[in-house]
């Protein structure tokens, strides 16, 4: 039974979900201190966010057996996402349930802060009739900067083309071609800066965003500029933009995000001409219950084990139904990983991958991250997974690069890896069989079609007569029973390598036993 901690509110629908979920049991408890959440979190394998819930590193070391962590909206700037990521823990978020509500929000705002809605209704709450005083601007014929193409930047550009403004765009992460596509320019910030009469922010934050609205970006600016910023407090330096506004360089301002909220001495309240709304982006019925239920279906689904999508920090990217599709290449090299540690006669320190086919050369980050947990499973004491296996190869000193050329066989789909440590090395090649069965046809320069299961027993020989009866004797002296052998050679009389599928673990008598047999050069016991 799965446990999930739901730490701030989420939406009825999301609640339902969990309700329903026969394999699931759910608290909520919201407004928790760090020390009374770190104290239950232990007690469950999903912890559900929104934004007031820090998940820091200290946090995340207390749920010792937390397997998901859900933010329930877009940023995860309150979830250590590298702590997560060491310790095996995936970090999922909902990038596109509240698109449409964070987009209208920000043409809301853009035409508040255009048209002084909030000052004049005010003004005529108060009994005061002042039209002359609240002559405003219209969007048609203006140029809007977008700074942040994605979802929603996109969402945005087209609703303000909607109005007849002109659109220019910056993400260093998206093409021109995608630009050209949406009638859009994308340009870089030292040309939208001076062009823009109006400027929305919709870029993730990070160390490279922060205060990417600051003294020296609003001196580039147009006079007169309307800053709408529906996105990150942190990426406006606040107290820039406050003097920006009583000075007249910006005109008006429309924000919904500050760097601390709710905010606190923030420099922007009470600053002239400036729209404020506490954080309402996501805030409609519609986005809440979309992006509770979302949550929910993919925390479930994560547990489960059957789709991870809008993982941020798998080292791979994953949509919807996209794990069902790779996750039997994943587990045949997470067993090619298995069999390499095993092999190995030293530390492995450098991991080569080569994929080929096409339902295996558009999936090679996630073959390659099953590969690594294979290879370090067999000595690895903590939980591991694709999310911690590259982050802990790294810190061992194992690289992991993919190439081209490895492969000496024809095989459609064939996953191929080679291992290197101080001096030796090992390649091995793997295929599913039917789409599903995953087999071993090549071990170094032998080719074979064998079963990467159970206990298994790898010896290299001398292709002479009467080896295979001298193991099957030594074996069933020892009460060990052969479930499968399969042997590769590349011509008579040279070396011959056997793959065999044991029933049971032999003692290590019997394999000093096996040892001994005169054309025996190499065996290794290996389970996977």
């Amino acid at each position: 039974m799965f446990r999930v901690l739901v730490s701030d509110k989420l939406g009825a629908a999301g609640l339902e979900l969990l309700d329903q979920a026969e394999d699931t049991q759910y608290d909520m408890k919201t407004g928790l201190s760090k020390d009374e959440l770190m104290a239950i979190l232990p007690d469950y394998d999903a912890l559900i966010v929104r934004s007031d819930t820090k998940a820091d590193a200290d946090v995340l070391a207390a749920g010792t057996r937390l397997r998901v962590v859900g933010r329930a909206g877009v940023g995860v700037d309150n979830i250590d996402v590298a702590a997560a990521s060491q310790r095996g823990i995936i970090v999922m978020n909902t990038p596109t349930s509240n698109n449409i509500a964070t987009a209208e929000q920000s043409m809301a705002l853009m035409l508040a802060a255009s048209r002084f809605t909030v000052p004049a209704h005010n003004a005529l709450a108060e009994g005061s009739w002042e039209r002359s005083k609240f002559v405003g601007y219209e969007l048609f014929g203006k140029t809007l900067g977008v700074i942040g193409f994605g979802r929603i930047g996109r969402l945005v550009t087209q609703r303000a083309q909607a109005f007849g403004m002109e659109v220019i765009a910056y993400d260093p992460y998206v093409s021109e071609e995608v630009g050209r596509e949406m009638g859009v320019t994308l340009v870089d910030l030292e040309d939208l800066f001076p062009a823009a009469d109006y400027i929305t922010l919709h870029t993730a934050y990070t160390s490279e965003t922060d205060k990417i609205i600051n003294a020296e970006a609003i001196a580039q600016m147009k006079d007169g500029v309307i800053i709408v910023n529906g996105a990150r407090g942190k990426l406006i330096d606040e107290q820039a933009l406050a003097d920006a506004l009583k000075a007249g360089k910006v005109r008006a301002a429309g924000i919904d995000v500050y760097s601390k909220e709710p905010p606190e001495n923030n420099p922007l309240i009470g600053a002239p001409n400036v729209i404020h709304t506490p954080h309402l982006g996501a805030s409609t019925k519609e986005a809440q219950r979309e992006v509770a239920r979302n949550m929910v279906e993919q925390v479930l689904d994560a547990l489960r084990g059957t789709d991870f999508r809008h993982a941020v920090n798998m080292p791979f990217q994953v949509g919807p139904g996209d794990y069902q599709k790779v996750r039997p290449y994943m587990n045949l090299a997470e067993k090619l990983g298995r069999l390499q540690a095993g092999l190995a006669d030293g530390v492995i320190t450098k991991v080569e991958v080569e994929a080929s086919g096409d339902a295996v050369q558009a999936r090679v980050k996630a073959i390659a991250a099953a590969l690594l947990k294979g290879i370090l499973s067999m000595d690895y004491e903590g939980a591991l997974n694709s999310i911690n296996a590259p982050v802990i190869a790294e810190q061992r000193g194992i690289t992991m690069t993919q190439t081209r050329g490895m492969y000496g066989i024809d095989y459609p789909n064939l996953i191929s890896c080679k291992v290197s440590w101080d001096g030796g090395e090992c390649v091995l090649g793997g295929v599913l069989f039917g789409g599903a069965e995953p087999r071993i046809v090549q071990v170094n320069n032998y080719t074979l079609e064998a079963r990467p299961e159970g206990t298994i027993l790898i010896m290299q020989n001398k292709d002479v007569p009467g080896v295979i009866g001298q193991i099957g004797t030594i074996l069933a002296a020892y009460e060990v029973n052969i479930g499968e052998w399969r042997m590769g050679r590349n011509e008579p009389g040279s070396e011959a390598l056997s793959f065999i599928n044991l029933d049971s673990e032999p003692s290590p008598a019997a394999l000093d036993a096996l040892s001994g047999i005169t054309a025996v050069t190499q065996l290794k016991l290996v389970t996977i």
